[in-house]
Protein backbone atom coordinates (compact mmCIF):
# COMPACT_ATOMS: atom_id res chain seq x y z
CA UNK A 1 0.00 0.00 0.00
CA UNK A 2 1.29 3.46 -0.79
CA UNK A 3 2.33 5.95 1.88
CA UNK A 4 0.20 8.99 2.70
CA UNK A 5 1.37 12.36 3.94
CA UNK A 6 -0.21 13.82 7.07
CA UNK A 7 -1.60 17.35 6.82
CA UNK A 8 -0.73 20.15 9.24
CA UNK A 9 -4.05 19.39 10.99
CA UNK A 10 -3.10 15.73 11.54
CA UNK A 11 -5.33 14.35 8.82
CA UNK A 12 -4.48 11.36 6.64
CA UNK A 13 -6.50 9.99 3.72
CA UNK A 14 -7.35 6.30 4.07
CA UNK A 15 -7.07 4.72 0.63
CA UNK A 16 -10.41 3.91 -1.03
CA UNK A 17 -9.54 0.20 -1.30
CA UNK A 18 -9.12 -0.04 2.48
CA UNK A 19 -12.22 2.06 3.23
CA UNK A 20 -14.32 -0.20 1.02
CA UNK A 21 -12.85 -3.44 2.38
CA UNK A 22 -13.54 -2.64 6.05
CA UNK A 23 -16.70 -0.60 5.54
CA UNK A 24 -15.52 2.88 6.45
CA UNK A 25 -18.08 5.50 5.44
CA UNK A 26 -18.33 9.14 6.48
CA UNK A 27 -19.14 9.28 10.19
CA UNK A 28 -17.67 5.84 11.01
CA UNK A 29 -15.85 5.79 14.33
CA UNK A 30 -12.28 4.49 14.19
CA UNK A 31 -9.89 3.47 16.95
CA UNK A 32 -6.14 3.93 17.12
CA UNK A 33 -4.06 1.43 19.06
CA UNK A 34 -0.45 2.25 19.85
CA UNK A 35 1.80 -0.81 19.43
CA UNK A 36 5.54 -1.35 19.75
CA UNK A 37 5.94 -1.61 15.98
CA UNK A 38 3.57 1.23 15.04
CA UNK A 39 -0.07 2.23 15.22
CA UNK A 40 -3.12 0.13 14.34
CA UNK A 41 -6.20 1.85 12.91
CA UNK A 42 -9.42 -0.14 12.99
CA UNK A 43 -13.13 0.37 12.64
CA UNK A 44 -14.61 0.99 16.07
CA UNK A 45 -17.23 -1.22 17.62
CA UNK A 46 -19.95 1.21 18.63
CA UNK A 47 -21.15 1.03 22.24
CA UNK A 48 -24.80 1.36 21.17
CA UNK A 49 -26.41 -1.67 19.57
CA UNK A 50 -28.20 -0.76 16.30
CA UNK A 51 -31.50 -2.07 17.70
CA UNK A 52 -31.17 0.26 20.70
CA UNK A 53 -31.05 3.23 18.33
CA UNK A 54 -34.49 2.45 16.89
CA UNK A 55 -36.16 0.82 19.92
CA UNK A 56 -39.48 2.49 20.64
CA UNK A 57 -39.71 4.41 17.35
CA UNK A 58 -42.32 2.13 15.79
CA UNK A 59 -45.87 2.76 16.95
CA UNK A 60 -48.18 -0.20 16.47
CA UNK A 61 -51.96 -0.32 16.49
CA UNK A 62 -51.91 -3.91 17.83
CA UNK A 63 -50.00 -5.77 20.51
CA UNK A 64 -46.85 -7.71 19.71
CA UNK A 65 -48.68 -10.96 20.55
CA UNK A 66 -51.38 -10.17 17.97
CA UNK A 67 -48.76 -9.45 15.31
CA UNK A 68 -46.87 -12.66 16.10
CA UNK A 69 -50.09 -14.69 15.91
CA UNK A 70 -50.80 -13.13 12.52
CA UNK A 71 -47.34 -14.03 11.21
CA UNK A 72 -47.03 -17.51 12.76
CA UNK A 73 -50.63 -18.52 13.23
CA UNK A 74 -52.47 -18.79 16.52
CA UNK A 75 -50.62 -20.26 19.49
CA UNK A 76 -51.72 -23.75 20.54
CA UNK A 77 -53.87 -23.89 23.65
CA UNK A 78 -52.10 -25.16 26.75
CA UNK A 79 -54.70 -27.91 27.28
CA UNK A 80 -54.45 -27.51 31.05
Amino acid sequence: MSSRRMTSKGRVTVPAEIRKKIGLVPGTLVEFELREDGVLLRKSIEDVHPVDRVYGLLRLDRSTDELMDEMRGPRPSSGV
